[in-house]
């Protein structure tokens, strides 16, 4: 059995043991198991990055340094000069649920109830969040966009960068051709189902490549 295989055992039979442990007397095995599967269908994947601003400036539509104008460029120096850059960006976060009565499998819709996650970028851990309000993903075979407000001040993970590096990573990341592979989230979703809310038992890597 492969690595991929044995986790995606492992991961139904730990879920199903929780499960069990809240089980409904009406509920049957096998709708517990329906309801795992279902669950674990459900895939994400990082899609972009919008509105993203540093130290207030929108850099959203720029590519590269010299597109600053000069103000912006002064009042991001200041802003280092005072050891701090802020950035903010809504960071687009697709969730799937293939769950749409095709291949033999019910048609279902799921709620994320939580999604409690933490950015990297760079592999380099930054901060923590979760949603503010329960999101349905509908059976449909479609994607649903998960917005997570992201707030950080880059020069609190990235002290060893200079200015302009600084400058440039905002760019690479929400700049006008932001590369979002650079953007990882760690995850932790928590689901509604028919027996009632699951919470994943390990956590997921979310990326932009593929959904997960």
């Amino acid at each position: 059995m492969t690595a991929p295989k044995r986790k995606s055992v492992l991961w139904t039979a730990t879920a199903m043991l929780s499960a069990l442990l809240f089980l409904p007397g009406c509920a049957t095995l096998d709708e517990v198991f329906n309801a795992m599967s279902n669950v674990q269908r459900l895939k994400f994947k990082v899609s972009g990055v919008s509105g993203f601003a540093v130290a207030g400036i929108d850099i959203s539509q720029k590519q590269k340094p010299a597109d600053l104008t000069v103000m912006d460029g002064i009042n991001l120096m200041t802003s280092y000069s005072r050891k701090k850059l802020p950035a903010s960006f809504v960071l687009n976060v697709e969730a799937l649920n293939p769950n749409d009565g095709t291949g033999g499998s019910p048609r279902t819709s799921s709620t994320l109830n939580s999604f409690e996650w933490r950015l990297l970028i760079d592999d380099k851990p930054t901060i923590t969040g979760n949603i503010d309000r329960p999101i349905e993903i509908p059976g449909t075979g479609q994607a649903t966009v998960i917005p997570l407000q992201i707030s950080l001040d880059l020069m609190e993970f990235f002290k060893e960068k200079g200015y302009n590096d600084l400058i440039n990573l905002a760019l690479a990341l929400g700049g006008a051709k932001s590369d979002i592979a650079r953007l990882t989230i760690d995850a932790q979703p928590r689901v509604s189902t028919p027996l009632g809310e699951i919470t994943y038992p390990g956590r997921i890597t979310v990326i932009s490549k593929e959904y997960r």
